[in-house]
């Protein structure tokens, strides 16, 4: 038996939103079923009881994962059966997680699990914009402690107007599609894309989003209340020594400041300056006592560290490299740095480098992606690496970690809608990849500047160049100071209170990627972090098209060559034949490759090959398929056929008719093979074509006439 427990979330637009408890998974520590429309998500969360020994930061793990059962399809592969997750899988667990993550206490140290997993999915619904509110309300019906609770929605904007949560088709039509986390009280993550909008469209797009949001919290609460589950777990994770506290901040506070007012440029040896102080007060106390109080001292000299540098940005203006809080740190950028990809680029900006190049290749080479909800092909990729030697690093490469798959995702966006589309002139697929070469701060943003540049190198035409910055924030709640920062370092993403990363054109916004670590950030802040970050683009934009300002009118000679052309969609059958038997002898015959596929109701056909002969080949091949006979034409044909009533040519690739015998000459042929054979060529004119689609053709009819012979 059980005892299910309901609160429905009525939102703005009519939409209801079901939470339930106590029916299923009831030995986690907490667990929901969310439901809207016919999609339906069962969010857990199970906590370990204590904490591991030496653990000074909160394991958590987020996944969301998708059953093929929910939208009635069976699993592709061998295996039949869900396999790793998907990259539209992580994306959607790390935006759980960055919305969650801030919010359980700083000393709370269990390991713990948060899992959403998509059991049925409505067509129209987009799950991802639920499984925050699931794995929130899971976490809110469970005894764990938690400073929420959040909730996140999407916001887009379809013909002008702003819509929350809407359907996957009134989403095609978005110029903004926006998710956005937040509690009752203020907004700290948010992640989108956008077709070139402006700052403060996106800041009202925020606003109209956390209207939602609110809903959603007072819902949970609502049903925390209901279960009982409002009082929280005793635990005690970490133990201090407050003595030893105050000592650490007295010994080591000025010696930490005075390295970070050195502003040096150099993170490694700002990084050994700043260990320097630490082992310095170490050093007072013998080996036995520094192996007891070393963790400790760790912990109490990094928020010492954290203080002096961020005093010092509120205080003196200046960061720790030296730069005032506008500034852009030096860039160089170079294109055509590799002589064999289809388009290459090296951009750098202080210390984070990215090399990228591209590919470009035909429909064959698009990516598969066979998710439960999202099944299609795509036809621009970019993959992001980040190898350990980027940062000195000594250790193995372990695969593709879940943040070069987000980092990558952040730069698709940004660039995506800046590639001319197949409609508009661009018959490529495109694989994108940024190589991390060096990283001190934003490498996704490097990835956009570098993989723009590398695409206008390799000929794409692109529609307008985009660059992108990360902005920090310093905040100091007791004073109400605060400093906004362009173009932070890791340290500066470390120690500060925001991670703002925006792209876009000189026109407007194409991506952003925000994390908030601290409680009541204003939307005045948020509207001056957007300026800034504005003029910041631009600096990087002006310092890029120094580099390359427009995309190459020429393709390199090693990039494949591509045409294509649109041929009715009755005359895709002829085009590829019975089995596929003509394209198959158009390919061999000319060496190209050439697809074929059904779009808005026509035939869209791409040919690729090395060189522009081959195409040239194969485009008069498909031109005569798909070309239609005129009345009253000259065309010359091959015979394909003999039989006694007349031999069957062809007058065009595809397309035969019957020569009759009666119209081969002017004189009475007793057989065919009198004038033809098979494979002769011969030039028939069309008479006409009847109503079954046959030819009527004729020999005779350009043959001139004999003379009649007078009767003598």
């Amino acid at each position: 038996m059980y005892n299910e427990i309901k609160k429905t979330i009525r939102l703005a637009d009519g939409q209801e939103v079901e939470l339930s408890t106590g029916k299923l998974a009831k030995q986690a520590d907490g667990s929901v079923v969310l439901k809207v429309g016919e999609t339906m998500l069962l969010a857990t969360v199970v906590s370990a009881p204590e904490a591991r020994e030496n653990v000074d930061f909160l394991p958590l793990s987020c996944e969301y994962k998708e059953k093929f059962a929910s939208v009635g399809r069976v699993p592709g592969g061998f295996l039949k059966r869900e396999g790793r997750l998907s990259d539209y899988e992580i994306i959607i667990a790390r935006l759980m997680d960055r919305a969650l993550r801030p919010l359980f206490p700083e000393d709370f140290h269990a390991e713990t699990f948060v899992t959403v997993t998509l059991m049925s999915s409505d067509k129209e619904i987009y799950p991802d914009a639920y499984a925050c509110l699931a794995a929130s309300a899971a976490i809110a019906v469970s005894d764990l402690p938690f400073h929420g609770p959040v909730s996140e929605c999407r916001v887009a904007r379809i013909d002008g107007e702003f819509a929350v949560n809407p359907s996957m088709e009134a989403l095609e039509r978005a110029d903004m599609d926006m998710i956005v986390a937040g509690t009752m009280s203020d907004i700290n993550m948010v992640e989108g894309e956008f077709d070139e909008v402006s700052e403060l469209d996106m800041l009202e797009a925020i606003k109209v989003a956390h209207e939602t949001i609110k809903l959603q919290c007072q819902a949970q609460l609502d049903l925390m209340e209901a279960v009982g589950s409002t009082e929280k777990k005793k635990y005690c994770h970490e133990t201090h020594d407050e003595d030893l506290r105050a000592k650490v901040k007295a010994e080591t506070y000025d010696k930490a400041y005075a390295v970070a007012m050195e502003c040096n440029a150099d993170k490694h040896l700002r990084a050994e300056k700043f260990g320097a102080v630490k082992e310095e007060f170490l050093s007072q106390y013998s080996e036995e006592e520094q192996a007891q109080i070393k963790g400790l001292v760790g912990v109490y000299y990094h928020d010492v560290e954290k203080d002096a540098v961020r005093n010092m940005v509120l205080d003196e203006g200046l960061r720790l490299d030296g730069r005032k809080t506008t500034q852009i740190r030096p860039i160089w950028s170079e294109v055509d740095y590799l002589p064999s990809p289809h388009g290459s680029a090296v951009f750098t900006r202080g210390e984070t480098q990215s090399v990228c190049t591209v590919t470009l290749g035909s429909k064959l080479d698009e990516q598969r992606i066979d998710g439960a909800v999202i099944a299609k092909t795509e036809r621009f990729t970019l993959h992001y690496n980040f190898p350990p030697f980027s940062t000195g690093d000594a250790r193995p490469v372990r695969g593709v970690s879940r943040r070069e798959v987000g980092h990558g995702n952040l730069a698709w966006r940004a660039l995506k809608g800046q590639i001319p589309t197949k409609e508009e002139g661009n018959p490529y697929s495109i694989r994108l990849v940024s190589d991390i070469l060096e990283s001190n701060g934003s490498s996704s943003m490097a990835t956009v500047c570098g993989g723009c540049l590398a695409l206008m190198d390799a000929g794409v035409k692109m529609k307008s160049a985009v660059s992108g910055i990360a902005m920090g924030l310093i905040t100091d709640t007791a004073t109400g100071k605060f400093a906004v920062l362009s173009d932070i370092l890791g340290d500066e993403d470390h120690l500060g209170d925001m991670d703002f990363k925006v792209t876009g054109t000189s026109k407007g916004i194409t991506a952003t990627q925000m994390d908030i670590k601290v409680d009541g950030l204003s939307y005045e802040i948020l509207e001056q972090a957007l300026l800034q970050a504005k003029e910041g683009r631009a600096h990087i934009l002006g310092e890029m098209m120094k580099t390359l300002d427009t995309p190459r009118e020429e393709l390199k000679p090693q990039t494949p060559r591509m045409e294509s052309i649109i041929i009715p969609q009755d005359m895709i059958g002829a085009c590829i034949g019975p089995g596929g038997k003509v394209i198959q002898e158009i390919q061999k015959e000319t060496d190209t490759v050439i697809t074929i596929e059904e779009i808005d109701e026509k035939g869209h056909v791409s040919v690729s090959a090395p060189d522009g002969a081959a195409i040239d080949a194969a485009m008069k091949w498909i031109k005569g398929i798909v070309a239609v006979p005129e009345v009253g034409e000259t065309y010359h044909a091959t015979v394909k056929n003999i039989v006694d009533f007349g031999a069957f040519v062809e007058i065009m690739p595809g397309k035969e008719g019957l020569l009759h015998i009666s119209e081969i000459e002017h004189r009475r042929l007793e057989k065919v093979t009198e004038v033809l054979k098979i494979g002769d060529k011969v030039d028939v004119k069309l008479l006409s074509i009847e109503r079954n689609g046959k030819f009527k053709l004729s020999r005779k009819a350009l043959l001139p006439k004999p003379e009649r012979k007078e009767n003598k």
